[in-house]
């Protein structure tokens, strides 16, 4: 087994108290029971960790299943690191130019995903790593918003940070906003998202490469909000909100300016429908 190989598996290893909970969570979406990653075969558990280390997307869609409301692809199944889905619907780069009211929808979903993987019931935060306009699609029938590229989702158990206490577990993390000059650029630590219990990193993501000003695609740029109307643009307020969500010049400002984006676009939502 190559060095890189035993390093990455290694430092799954240290994680097997997250791994149960993950994999009880696996189970329980199966229906086969709760079971312990302890309780595995040597094999079975290799099995695993060469997963984790290597494509977590499969164990990442079976365990957060589309069926039980969480905005992911329907897992088909995989050939080595070869991932099936179903097909959602076009990506959303085909919605960059639709109808305001249509991107106002598709821009509240959006917020509604990173609001859903960063608090839920189960404690476990999902940060997404790699947002880009061609890892969500959009259905042709209910117009809902899905991900259909999970291999970068980073799984954090909030549970076990909170019960562990690592060193500044509860201080708020703020991601720093990226003003690369390549497209779709995010700054992230995987160290500090997996030993935080309060992270702004998915409102950051979204926010930066998807919906504000800031956020470059294809050469295009503006973001999935560009161009309001007049009385919107004028008003001022969603500008601000998208500024300070993703590039926030207040202490923890990402934080306030990511519930304020979700409640106004619900409200416009709501407003043009």
């Amino acid at each position: 087994m190559e060095l890189e190989t035993k390093e990455k598996i290694l430092s799954f290893v240290g994680k097997c108290r997250l791994l149960d909970r993950l994999v009880r969570r696996y189970a329980e979406t199966k229906d086969s029971g709760s079971f312990l990653l302890r309780n595995l075969k040597d094999s079975e558990r290799m099995q695993l960790l060469l997963t984790l280390a290597f494509n977590p997307e499969p164990l990442v869609l079976q365990s957060f299943p589309s069926d039980e409301g969480w905005p992911f692809a329907k897992y088909l199944g995989a050939c080595g690191r070869m991932v099936a889905v179903n097909y959602v619907g076009e990506e959303l780069w085909s919605y960059f130019n639709a109808p305001w009211e249509k991107r106002v929808d598709l821009a509240w979903q959006l917020m509604e995903i990173a609001e859903q993987l960063t608090n839920n019931d189960f404690e476990f935060a999902l940060y997404l790593l790699d947002v880009s306009f061609d890892n969500f699609a959009v259905g042709p029938r209910d117009g809902k918003v899905i991900i259909v590229d999970a291999e970068n989702v980073l799984v954090a158990d909030k549970r076990l940070i909170r019960q562990n206490k690592p060193e500044n577990w509860d201080v708020w993390y703020e991601s720093k906003f990226d003003d690369c000059d390549k497209e779709a650029c995010l700054s992230f630590s995987k160290e500090i998202l997996c030993a935080r219990a309060t992270v702004d990193h998915n409102y950051y993501a979204v926010c930066q490469n998807l919906l504000s000003r800031h956020a470059t695609w294809r050469g295009t740029s503006g973001g999935l909000l560009h161009d309001p109307p007049s009385e919107i643009a004028k008003d001022g307020r969603l500008e601000a909100l998208l500024d300070e969500c993703a590039n926030p010049k207040k202490r923890y400002g990402r934080f306030q300016a990511a519930k304020e984006l979700r409640e106004y676009l619900a409200q416009l939502s709501n407003n043009v429908r």
